[in-house]
């Protein structure tokens, strides 16, 4: 990578590299929305910016490519898939954008520390990367790049990569063209691919000529982030705002599913936080079902309010007889 292509992902959050893993996640969904394309139907460069802040999130939310990018700047990626463990203070007195390749910095960084060669597992690492918003097939064309231990280490004859797909992707499907080495591979993922899920590619890795032998490649999938809806473990999960008087009167409101909105009734004293099931509008499984989507429901009190408005919550307090601090009361050291 050259440095002129490098991405201050920070910069591109408006967050400091300081910053907490709640501040770059509200920075985030402040973001996504904003340049989300539903919301901007046509819109090319909301698009494209679009990508490049689910890029952005995708690494600085994750603890351990954080820290590789902290460490690496603008070869994090390679000096991961190099196998590379160091810390943060091996990395003061290099200049980053000084280097044309990363086997460039590697070189010169090993001969300052004074190491061997970079440590590796048993298969050769590699990082599939597709246009973030690409869907279905033959789009987001992009090959294998990555560190090889070499020849003359003890490496098996698979590869592994990662493929990234949208939720939308994920949950309905998809096929993907890739190059691997001089060769072109459809790839089709099912529905209801997660987080880890692997996908294995028979005699698509290395070749030995001297055994005639042929490994496998197995990808990885991850998850794009999703400006409404988060996967938490097994469950696509999401997150409802309603207002005081829905939580205390009881409402009926409609929450978007991957199907569709539907109306859902949010029972009389809910409480922020608590989440409503709705059973069957979840992530495919592996038998054709479905599971549950989770709405976390967020009481969310108004700023700006009407006098009217501000007259009846006066009234409402001075005739509340409820005191949710009662059993405050009594507590002691």
């Amino acid at each position: 990578m050259a440095a002129t292509d490098f991405k201050d992902y920070y910069a591109v959050l408006g967050v400091s590299k300081s910053a907490s893993a709640d501040e770059i996640k509200r920075a985030y969904r402040k973001l996504a929305r904003k340049y989300h394309p539903d919301v901007n139907p046509g819109d090319k460069a909301a698009e494209a910016k679009f990508k490049e802040v689910s890029e952005a999130y995708e690494v600085l939310s994750d603890t351990d490519k954080r820290r590789k990018y902290d460490q690496f700047g603008q070869y994090w990626k390679q000096a991961s898939q190099a196998g590379y463990q160091g810390t943060p203070g091996d990395f003061g007195g290099f200049d980053f954008g000084a280097y044309g390749s990363f086997e460039e910095f590697i070189s010169e960084l090993l001969g300052r520390m004074g190491t061997g060669g970079p440590t590796g597992g048993s298969r050769q690492t590699y990082n599939y990367r597709t246009s973030p918003g690409s869907a279905g097939f033959g789009s987001g064309f992009s090959g294998f790049d990555g560190f090889s231990t070499g020849a003359g280490s003890s490496t098996s004859l698979d590869q592994e990569a990662n493929i990234s797909l949208s939720l939308s992707e994920a949950f309905q499907g998809t096929q993907k063209r890739l190059r691997i080495g001089s060769e072109v591979v459809d790839v089709r993922i099912p529905p209801g691919a997660k987080p880890g899920t692997k996908i294995r590619l028979r005699n698509k890795g290395s070749y030995d000529p001297r055994t005639q032998r042929r490994g496998d490649v197995y990808l990885t999938v991850e998850l794009l982030p999703h400006s409404f809806f988060q996967f938490e473990g097994d469950k696509l999960t999401c997150e409802v705002p309603i207002a005081p008087d829905e939580a205390v009167l009881g409402a009926k409101i409609e929450v978007p599913t991957p199907d569709g909105p539907v109306t859902v009734n949010v029972p009389a004293g809910i409480r922020s936080g608590q989440s409503l099931r709705l059973r069957g509008k979840g992530w495919p499984d592996r038998k054709g079902g479905r599971g549950d989507q989770l709405v976390k429901v967020l009481v969310v009190p108004p700023k700006d309010l009407t006098t009217a408005e501000k007259e009846l919550y006066e009234k409402i307090r001075d005739q509340r007889t409820f005191n949710p601090r009662q059993n405050l009361q009594q507590v002691s050291l």
